[in-house]
């Protein structure tokens, strides 16, 4: 089982824009332990692949480890985390993608609070 993780900012974000509906989109990001395959994969930078999960029209950005990902089966992929970083609107999906591969290059996946 997967390990979920949402940084500060993005449930701050996501509180302010959904308000009631934010505790299904909770719901929904954290489906991803049980089943962590899901999503679309966009880049990798490093070990670590940039994935989306879509929800409502908004698109939720998420880092992982791409050697487990990609080797691993649903089974063995215990100790993996899953790492929510940024959202966005289809109009801004290119910008916030490139902001997150900017982040990872200069500091890393500490680099998101």
């Amino acid at each position: 089982m997967a390990k979920v993780e949402i940084t500060e900012s993005l449930l701050v974000e996501i509180n302010k824009k959904f308000k009631h509906q934010s505790i299904d989109i909770l719901h929904h990001l954290k489906s991803l332990e049980s089943s962590p395959l899901k999503g679309k994969i966009l880049g990798t930078v490093g070990a670590l692949v940039i994935k989306e999960l879509k929800y409502a029209g908004f698109r939720f950005y998420f880092i992982t480890d791409g050697f487990k990902i990609k080797y691993f089966d649903e089974e063995t992929l215990i100790d993996l985390l899953l790492r929510f970083v940024r959202m966005s609107d289809k109009n801004h999906q290119q910008q916030v993608i490139n902001e997150i591969k900017h982040i990872l290059k200069t500091i890393g996946p500490s680099g998101f609070k």
